[in-house]
């Protein structure tokens, strides 16, 4: 199964449920590495070096992480969804859907109302 690693701004609720649905889920805050303005670029190098996925809600600067090098155990941009259970259960849907996550960028977005 997938291991991610969840930036600072993502919801610790969905990380809980992540959790419950099997993934393995190690946030900023486990690292050590809060509260210390870590560029994305670095997070991005941390997530590797741990050969973790990335879970993030800073959609912008992580596809452009990607889009300049895609050599990566995966980025998943999320849009915020107040809805945790449904959040959760739509990174599982996306990341289920593929083989593996090596080199890809997997957008979840909340559903339109």
């Amino acid at each position: 199964m997938v291991r991610f690693y969840a930036d600072e701004q993502f919801p610790f609720q969905v990380v809980e449920l992540l959790r419950n649905l099997g993934y393995d889920v190690l946030t900023v805050q486990e690292a050590g590495n809060a509260n210390q303005r870590i560029p994305d670029d670095q997070v991005l190098m941390f997530a590797i070096s741990q050969e973790r996925s990335i879970l993030t809600i800073n959609r912008i600067d992580f596809i452009r992480l990607h889009r300049l090098d895609d050599n990566h155990f995966g980025i998943v941009v999320c849009t915020n969804n107040r809805n945790w259970e449904q959040f959760a259960e739509r990174i599982d849907w996306r990341v289920r859907a593929e083989e593996s996550l090596q080199g890809k960028l997997i957008r979840v977005v909340r559903p339109s109302v």
